[in-house]
């Protein structure tokens, strides 16, 4: 498991696109990776499944579909 905190934070443009590349190859690879980002982009390309924090709790459902 592989756990990233706003990820893309610091980088440049090509520094996003590797990063982006490596998680999507560990996805691939079947790792399980939890990313904490307000980024819906990398929301977006790198989730499968999305849950929200709300006052400190983890939202049950998973938001995905609405981001």
């Amino acid at each position: 498991m592989l756990i990233l905190d706003e990820p893309m934070n610091g980088l440049d443009k090509n520094g996003v696109e590797e990063i982006r590349q490596l998680l999507l190859s560990m996805k691939n690879d079947h790792k399980t990776i939890v990313i904490a980002s307000h980024n819906a982009e990398d929301i977006q390309v790198l989730c499968d499944e999305v849950y929200e924090m709300e006052n400190g709790k983890l939202e049950v459902n998973s938001i995905k579909q609405q981001i």
